[in-house]
């Protein structure tokens, strides 16, 4: 493959946010996961040390919490103060004992350096309970919920920027769903109300690439609204568990940008293109493995519902497939960069989150390189790039599949660069304009099965210098990889720290 780019010649400046991640009391994801009280890598309010430094490194720029399902039965109002009483999650059907609530996450989020993004109830929960939790966060002393936070130590106000009005209403499977008209109407009531008590905020709703659900919302709501979420999810396991192999995996990187394409536009055609933006807040290629909970018949034991839950967490399942996957779908959002403007990994701990917690440390799964990668490496500027001598294959997929970035500061470049191939290498010729020294970082694997656990570390950021950039430079990519070639000259260049 041939690829060209000229810096004159953006697409858009990419948002860190892109880079986010989310957390929902599912699991193993908070307790045992990120909160770990007792445990020796724990701090003094029981936040894994470990977890927080792995988050820092990948640059984490905003997190999106509680939920996720568990979300639209959770009263908020249970998970501050001093006597806390455990609650039955009717989501997920276990018992929330409520010690990691609104405080403990925005502690949590500081400690990470990032942004929060709370997500509200709007399955059981009223418009009133969500505007209560605007004023508890972000009202410096004025009414009841300022002073209750006051009175629970902490002074000053958090200052929540983001927050989502819902999860996933639309669908059957939320506890709490609601139909096209029911939504709009509601979204338009909670914004008002929200933002009655902090004009400053920025607001998402729920949605999808559906005509009936997005004509209602806008129609309603589109004055009131600054984002709109969607969520994605590609391979989802069978009743029994069962993952879908390297190459069906690679298929279903053929049209990441359906549900982007469809939402822009219904934007576009509401005339808020410009004002509305995307956040892909929850995406993943792997479905949860949850049986017998989304269903009209439940599992009535917990053998049947509970513990194949931890079938999630084998790290034998977390491979170069996900982690190529995982990189063309970041490719994506920044090839939209001027709609897509947030992106939240879900999970980030355990389930199928980049990085898996146990009781003496972590481990690093492929997906958590690819951030490592991207967030550290690549450039501020995506620019409009195009290619001639793709090579595809055998699915009709093409073989590479390349982004190029650029540094407004600097003058240096970076390109995202995937070989889709499971078996065999690809070449990229670059045909840039730019001078500097080149290097190339990657992660692939001694084949596309490799995957990390505990003693044992078969995926990790190598790298390699190149040599002086010539114009025409041909540059092997190792199969199922993921690389950036940065091109810089000497001092210049950034890194992974």
């Amino acid at each position: 493959m041939k690829l060209y780019a000229d810096k004159n010649k953006a697409i858009g400046e990419k948002s860190p946010m892109i880079f986010g991640h989310f957390l929902e009391h599912f699991h193993r994801q908070i307790y045992s996961g990120v909160y770990d009280p007792g445990n020796p890598l724990s701090d003094e309010e029981g936040m894994r040390t470990d977890v927080i430094e792995a988050l820092r490194k990948i640059k984490t720029p905003i997190i999106r919490w509680p939920g996720g399902c568990f979300v639209s039965t959770y009263n908020w109002k249970k998970g501050v103060g001093k006597n806390r009483a455990a609650v039955f999650d009717k989501s997920w059907r276990v018992e929330d004992t409520n010690e990691f609530g609104t405080d403990e996450f925005i502690s949590f989020c500081k400690k990470t350096g990032c942004e929060p993004y709370i997500c509200t109830n709007a399955g059981t929960g009223t418009i009133e309970e969500m505007s209560d939790w605007v004023e508890y966060c972000n009202l410096e002393n004025e009414g009841e919920y300022a002073k209750a936070r006051i009175g629970n130590g902490h002074k000053e106000p958090y200052s929540v920027k983001y927050w989502s009005i819902g999860n996933e209403n639309y669908g059957s499977w939320e506890l709490g769903a609601k139909s096209a008209p029911e939504w709009g109407r509601l979204t338009v009531e909670a914004a008002k109300l929200m933002k009655h008590v902090d004009p400053s905020i920025e607001l998402s709703s729920a949605a999808l690439a559906d005509i009936d659900w997005n004509v209602n919302l806008l129609k309603n709501a589109g004055r009131y609204i600054d984002w709109i979420s969607i969520h994605g999810y590609w391979d989802f396991p069978s009743q029994g568990g069962e993952l879908s192999d390297y190459d069906k995996i690679i298929e279903k990187t053929g049209n990441l940008d359906d549900a982007v394409r469809k939402v822009r536009g219904l934007l576009d055609a509401f005339g808020v293109g410009k004002k509305i933006k995307i956040a892909y807040d929850e995406w993943n290629l792997r479905g949860w493995y949850h049986p017998n909970v989304h269903t009209i018949e439940q599992g009535r034991t917990k053998e049947d519902y509970l513990y194949p839950r931890d079938k999630n967490d084998l790290n034998s399942s977390y491979t170069m497939a996900d982690a190529v996957f995982s990189a063309c779908f970041l490719n994506m959002c920044m090839r939209n960069c001027d709609i897509v403007k947030m992106a939240n990994f879900s999970p980030a701990v355990n389930t199928r989150g980049c990085i898996f917690t146990y009781k003496d440390g972590i481990v690093l799964r492929s997906t958590y390189f690819v951030f490592l990668l991207y967030a550290n490496l690549l450039g501020d500027i995506v620019l409009d790039e195009w290619e001639t001598e793709s090579m595809y294959l055998q699915n009709g997929i093409k073989k590479t599949d390349a982004v190029v970035t650029y540094f407004s500061e600097t003058g240096n470049y970076a390109i995202a660069a995937v070989n889709r191939d499971g078996e065999a290498e690809s070449d990229i010729t670059l045909c840039i304009d730019a001078s500097g020294d080149v290097e190339i970082s990657y992660i692939s694997g001694a084949d596309k099965d490799s995957f990390n656990d505990i003693d044992r570390t078969e995926i990790e950021v190598l790298s390699e210098k190149l040599g002086r950039y010539e114009k025409g430079m041909k540059i092997t990519l190792k199969p199922h990889s993921v690389n950036v070639i940065s091109i810089a000259e000497i001092g210049t260049r950034g890194g992974i720290r």
